[in-house]
């Protein structure tokens, strides 16, 4: 596997990882594509890819993208689900279904947490919901639950 910086050649690959994201469960109706761009608190994840302050990974076996992590800031009167402050960019994060429980998810998230490091980030949030396996790698990687999201959802933080 390979890990590459997100460009901005990758905004259509983004948004096809958001939407798995969005998707995560296989009990739903799967929401398409469109959909989840037309919701404004889900397209603004992806839109205008990237913004001056956007930071991301992505994923690539045998030169096929196979998943994608991304950092956003949101101002707080455009929160994101996982939104704790302005100055705390949100994490996306999102594989292609057969790739799942293969390690790129965890990949993906150590690596966009170096960058973020470097680019001298203090906090990385995020929402899940509870049913979702993806909280556990998030407990596992050292993500802590800091308020309920919603009834199903929790927001979690990372101290980098």
């Amino acid at each position: 596997m390979n890990l590459r910086e997100a460009t901005r050649e990758d905004g259509g690959f983004l948004a096809d990882m958001l939407v798995e994201a969005v998707n995560w469960s296989p009990e739903w109706k799967r929401k398409s594509k469109r959909r989840v761009l037309a919701a404004p608190n889900t397209a603004h994840y992806v839109a205008g890819w990237p913004r001056p302050d956007d930071l991301g990974v992505v994923a690539e076996v045998d030169g096929e993208s196979v998943g994608a992590a991304w950092l956003r800031f949101f101002a707080a009167d455009d929160p994101g689900y996982g939104f704790v402050a302005a100055d705390v960019p949100e994490l996306s994060l999102g594989v292609v279904a057969a790739w799942r429980g293969r390690g790129v998810g965890r990949a993906l998230m150590r690596a966009v947490e170096s960058r973020a490091r470097t680019a001298g980030i203090g906090r990385i949030s995020l929402s899940v919901e509870r049913k979702n396996f993806a909280q556990r790698l998030y407990l596992a990687e050292g993500y802590e639950v800091v308020a309920e999201g919603s009834p199903d959802s929790d927001t979690m933080v990372k101290v980098l």
